[in-house]
């Protein structure tokens, strides 16, 4: 079951990672309503919405697992360090969860249920 569990959290990853976007470009967050386009929130926004979506079906899930662990550390140093360095004091939970969770999906793979698993070869046993 680990191919499919896999995939399991793959999707659950990519759906909440994807609606913290959707709250960035169509709602409210606590820095203020939609931001102007071409801002770094907005084309974090719009690079979290792409790249979730990829991670959600499985496709080009590794480099696209290792682009968005790359985007939550640049979150964390950059945004989230501003009231202290600890995720406690920062509010950064999660900056840190997603970055580790998309460095394991970069390494270990998209699981079974995936564009990737489908269009890629059979490998031989």
């Amino acid at each position: 079951m680990r191919p499919q569990l896999l995939s399991l959290m793959r999707v659950a990853i990519a759906l909440t990672f994807s609606q913290h976007a959707v709250v960035k470009l169509l709602g409210c967050t606590s820095i203020g309503c939609i931001p102007q386009p071409f801002t770094p929130l907005w084309l974090s926004g719009i690079l979290e919405i792409m790249f979730g979506s990829m991670l959600l079906f499985g496709l080009a899930s590794r480099s696209v697992a290792l682009l968005l662990a790359g985007e939550a550390a640049i979150a964390y140093f950059t945004m989230l360090t501003q009231q202290g360095f600890f995720p406690f004091l920062d509010d950064g939970k999660l900056a840190i969860l997603y970055c580790i969770a998309f460095l394991y999906l970069a390494v270990a793979g998209p699981g079974s249920w995936s564009i990737d698993a489908i269009t890629r070869p059979a490998r031989a046993a």
